[in-house]
């Protein structure tokens, strides 16, 4: 056990630090967590723990471990095996334990629906299964993560009506539960169409406010060249969540428009780079005034790629900027 977790902490590219992170680090966020009483969505900051992926596959309990002793109390889930009724390994009353053992709850997960989006695809996936998983956990939220990736160039108005349309079937399903459905954003569905209308648009007009939460992701928004605020006021209550993820200074060129709206997605993701919040270009600590308009009532610290070697000091270094500027 003892050569698994050290070999796991060199992984996580904290090798020598493992110490570190057993004694400074984590005592020094426990102490910060007890001087924290408030209970906002922004205090109670989830993890996305996608962010974590490569650490998670390889010891998913050590990982969650240490999460929770960073200070974040609720992370949002992703990657569900639903055949063998697992996350990353691990049999979903054993994840509810793990989680539990660990002061963590998760009140969202993501779960591919980008079949049950896809109008061209009669193999769709199961909501019931999904719904069952999301409520045996102590979940309020079903997100759809995307639509359907193989022909995003190529997305029409009624890709995005039909999207709207199984959203809000989902909604119905899901609400027999006590549960929502819900939809997290990237930067296509800001793309226009010959009306000035933007796929986003369409599934916020055509899903039903009571069925189907948004999940709106900050760094999206802004990489597609628009203001999350301005989005917020005209839809207010309708992004229940965020995904609060920063854009590094050297790639803040936005990718919507006519030199991408068609390019390979290949060549717009090599103009996209993340950072550690509080290091890049997004305007948080205004943005987080937006908070009760927006109906927030979850957010995630998200990161999908880590550049430092230490990705626990990745997340923690996001954490602490939340807890400093936006946890008021």
């Amino acid at each position: 056990m003892q050569n698994s977790r050290r070999h796991f902490l060199k992984q996580a590219g904290i090798g020598a630090l493992g110490a570190y992170f057993g004694s400074s680090l984590l005592s020094a966020c426990q102490t910060a967590n007890k001087a924290i009483s408030a209970t906002g969505p922004l205090q109670n900051i989830g993890l996305q723990i996608y962010s974590l992926r490569d650490l998670l596959n390889q010891d998913p309990k050590l990982t969650l471990e240490t999460v929770a002793k960073i200070g974040y109390t609720n992370i949002e889930t992703f990657g569900v095996d639903v055949s063998n009724n697992t996350f990353w390994g691990v049999k979903v009353p054993e994840l509810k334990k793990i989680l539990s053992d660990n002061g963590l709850s998760t009140f969202s997960g993501h779960y591919d629906l980008s079949k049950y989006l896809d109008r061209n695809n009669n193999d769709k996936e199961s909501i019931e299964k999904y719904v069952e998983i999301a409520a045996e956990l102590g979940q309020h939220y079903v997100i759809a993560p995307v639509n359907p990736m193989h022909d995003l160039n190529n997305l029409k108005v009624e890709d995005y009506q039909y999207a709207a349309e199984q959203l809000n079937k989902a909604g119905e399903i899901a609400k027999k539960s006590g549960l929502k459905i819900g939809y997290h954003n990237h930067f296509w569905e800001f793309r226009q169409f010959a009306n000035n209308t933007r796929g986003l648009d369409i599934m916020l007009a055509f899903t039903e406010k009571d069925l189907v939460a948004f999940e709106l992701d900050l760094y999206w928004i802004e990489k597609a060249g628009l203001n999350p605020i301005s989005y917020i006021d005209k839809y207010p209550g309708r992004f229940e969540m965020w995904h609060v993820k920063d854009m590094d200074k050297q790639f803040t060129n936005p990718v919507i428009g006519e030199k991408y709206d068609h390019a390979p997605l290949d060549s717009i993701f090599k103009e996209v780079r993340y950072t550690e919040l509080g290091t890049g270009n997004i305007d948080f600590v205004n943005i987080a005034k937006a908070a009760q308009k927006s109906g927030l009532v979850h957010a995630f610290v998200e990161q999908d790629d880590i550049y430092m070697p230490n990705k626990f000091e990745s997340v923690k270094k996001s954490y602490d900027y939340v807890q400093k500027y936006l946890a008021k």
